[in-house]
């Protein structure tokens, strides 16, 4: 996530502004790249993505002055209608969307059930004495019905084949759409030439296979953006502005900007990202961090919308509104997780491109094959039919997204949150775990703190000087010194440099707070097993031991990887005396303490020069180098804000179980795609082969290509849960 600057902008005139639609009747995925390339050229515009699972267009121009037009422009060019985004509007269309496939698909599957009952029949008469105009009667009735019936049904595929063929793109529903016409076609002319058979059954039956397909992607897609709308729930639509007068109005919380202060009333949810100026509450942040237990708010701490004020009042001055909050930016990485293109998912989206003008090619072919070998045009356009429905790659296309949307829910639920949709697969090749030990093993403990040595005046400087740092024992430093001292108010100019301390100049005054080095103490007195932060006024300099506990489930979750034969270690910037009575608690052999950012990523980048995919964990602002530089990374929530921007995933709580929940569902998730594409690869060398050979009815090539889409579909859905090995092999697959 972001870095968050709390000050009031001085000049927004040109800051980037951004722009929702809602884009109706996307469906492929090369249609999205080819309408993201088209608008790479508009003026002004500086960042555009297209999310196949929301349909929603998120734009950023360079300036508020910008000019739209262009846009829908090259929209409307390629067929698609777009609307201004808000929630409404998208559940709307969603809920429309659903509705519509669902009828599609309850026309087809009555139809064909009515039409299969007449070709029974005729079935029947065929190997008995049926009369000619008897089976014509039947054929004409299954026309009556087909034919419509095909017309509605067949929608989703006919309205994406033209959209496709207008832009000159080539998606896998033109084939789909031709082979549903040409059986329908061939069909009126067998029955208007008295022949024995027709394919009215055969085009139902694909387009009810097909619909089943499509209905099942979007149910399972809708199910994972379903947690994502939980949190558009937290929103608070109004908010109650304060204005200089102390007068309060009650204004829509997107009307907000930087510096206003708003009122939060007992009760309410916070409607913006802010600092609290005034009161102290209990505030329920369980959508960030996981936990039920309500956190004690107070003057000069940061609060995020969507949090729910428990029972004080509150005066919060907004840092971040709208689409900068934390909660949107949550959601964003939800979209991300399930809709980016993982490795799996871009080479799928290679093979669909060009596997359309192959799927022609061939149905091409073996119709000139059968030509030349004496078959009849009838004969040989059936069996072209039956190549061209047996042929479509959609469970293919269906393989990796399906289960990444899957894998991407299930982790949500657990409280993780990927940044990307290839964490999937750079978890499941994880070799090396690297932990942080302070606020990633370790949380201070602040039940005897020894922070008493600080006279009433440094620790309330001290106090207020930490509430500018992320780091875990200045965050106990402030919480002790709001208990003696009472609200503090954040300082001004603090300056953090990364893996050394905060510091500023208050009042005539150097004020340092960090390690012993940063505040000028070239020695440390050994305490032990605890961490030491310094505090320093004018070069006098307090030494404050803090004692460290282990996070509840660290010992658990550390033997669990160890036993699935991961190699753990601790990279760790605090003294060897703090770190190494960790290591051993938690039976980790490898460790290495006192080390500058730089040293870790150097570590970091050793290993990876050995050939091992290391998986980092940290939370503070000296481990956002060594989150950027390693293979996978994840950070807890609570983390600095470069710390979060650095990582690939983010997991909520104060526990590490997740780490190894997390490594095991991207296991699982990267097994079940390989099982997906295996299934793909096998049903095309069965099936293709067979069709080509006339062994296949296009009633046949129906149900095997749509039952092959289903079938890997429903195999997704084993990515939802998964294990670490216990037997000594590091892969949970």
């Amino acid at each position: 996530m972001a870095e968050r600057d709390n000050t009031l902008p001085r000049d927004t005139t040109a800051a980037p502004v951004q722009l929702e639609l809602v884009v109706e009747g996307i469906a492929s995925a090369q249609a999205i790249a080819q309408i993201e390339q088209a608008l790479a050229g508009i003026p002004d515009l500086v960042y555009a993505r297209l999310n196949m699972t929301t349909r929603r267009l998120s734009t950023q121009w360079a300036h508020a002055g910008y000019n739209a037009a262009p846009l829908f422009a090259v929209l409307d060019r390629f067929g698609y209608r777009a609307v201004p985004f808000t929630t409404n509007q998208a559940e709307q269309e969603e809920s429309a969307r659903t509705k519509w496939l669902l009828r599609c698909l309850a026309v087809a599957g009555f139809a064909t059930m009515n039409v299969m009952l007449l070709s029974v029949s005729v079935w029947s008469g065929n190997v008995t004495e049926i009369s000619t105009e008897t089976r014509d009667l039947f054929h004409w009735l299954s026309a009556l019905i087909a034919l419509p019936a095909a017309g509605f049904a067949g929608q989703p595929f006919f309205f994406n084949a033209i959209r496709a063929i207008r832009s000159g793109e080539m998606v896998m529903d033109v084939p789909i759409s031709l082979g549903i016409l040409l059986a329908l076609g061939m069909s009126v002319y067998e029955t208007a030439h008295h022949s024995e058979h027709a394919y009215f059954d055969s085009a139902l039956m694909l387009l009810f296979f097909l619909l089943s397909g499509r209905v099942l992607d979007h149910v399972m897609r809708l199910k994972t953006r379903a947690t994502a709308a939980n949190l558009a729930a937290l929103r608070a639509p109004l908010a109650s502005r304060l204005g200089q007068d102390g007068s309060l109005a009650e204004v829509p919380a997107d009307a907000l900007v930087a510096g206003d202060v708003i009122m939060v009333a007992a009760g309410q949810r916070i409607a913006a990202d802010g600092l609290v100026v005034q009161g102290q509450s209990m505030v329920d942040e369980s959508f960030l961090t996981g936990e039920t237990d309500r956190r004690l708010v107070q003057v000069g701490d940061r609060v995020y919308a969507g949090m729910l004020n428990g029972d004080g009042q509150l005066q919060v001055r907004v840092a971040a509104v709208g689409r900068q909050t934390l909660l949107s930016e949550i959601e964003t990485l939800i979209d991300n997780a399930v809709t980016s293109k993982s490795r799996y998912v871009q080479v799928a989206d290679r093979v669909a491109r060009v596997y359309a003008p192959v799927v022609h090619v061939t149905a091409a072919l073996t119709a000139t094959g059968w030509l030349m070998a004496g078959a009849s045009l009838h004969d040989a356009i059936i069996i072209a039919i039956a190549v061209l429905i047996i042929t479509c790659p959609c469970a293919l296309a269906l393989a990796a997204p399906t289960v990444q949307v899957v894998v991407a829910g299930a982790l949500f639920r657990k409280g993780v949150l990927m940044r990307s949709g290839d964490v999937i697969e750079r978890m499941a090749d994880v070799d090396v775990i690297v932990f942080d030990k302070t606020g990633t093993l370790t949380l201070p403990d602040t039940s005897q703190p020894d922070f008493a040595r600080l006279t009433d005046g440094d620790l309330q400087l001290a106090g207020r000087l930490a509430q500018s740092s992320h780091h875990p024992l200045a965050r106990a430093l402030r919480d002790y010194a709001r208990a003696r001292c009472g609200p503090l108010a954040a300082l001004d100019d603090v300056r953090e440099l990364s893996g050394q301390g905060v510091c500023t100049t208050y009042q005539g005054m150097d004020l340092r707070l960090g390690s012993p080095a940063f505040c000028g103490l070239d020695t440390e007195t050994p305490t032990g097993g605890q961490s030491l932060i310094a505090f320093a006024r004018d070069g006098a300099v307090t030494l404050l031991p803090v004692g460290q506990v282990l996070r509840r489930d660290a010992v658990d979750t550390i033997k669990a990887l160890q036993a699935a034969s991961y190699r753990v270690l601790i990279l760790s910037g605090d003294r060897a005396g703090a770190v190494e009575p960790v290591a051993r608690a938690l039976g980790i052999p490898e460790w290495q303490a006192g080390l500058k950012p730089a040293d870790k990523l150097d570590c970091l980048n050793r290993m990876k020069a050995e050939g091992l995919t290391v998986l980092m964990i940290g939370d503070g602002v000296n481990d956002a180098p060594a989150l950027a530089g390693a293979a996978v990374s994840m950070s807890p929530t609570t983390g600095a804000d470069v710390t979060q921007a650095a990582a690939d995933a983010l997991f909520m709580g104060e526990g590490l179980g997740v780490v190894a929940q997390t490594l095991a569902l991207c296991h699982k998730g990267r097994a079940v795609m390989r099982e997906n594409f295996l299934l793909a690869l096998v049903y095309n060398l069965v099936a293709v082969p067979l069709a080509m050979a006339g062994m296949v009815t296009p009633l046949i090539a129906a149900a095997a290509m749509s039952g092959s889409s289903v079938l890997v579909a429903v195999n997704a859905l084993r990515a939802k849960s998964g294990r670490l090995a216990r037997s000594g092999t590091r892969r949970a697959e």
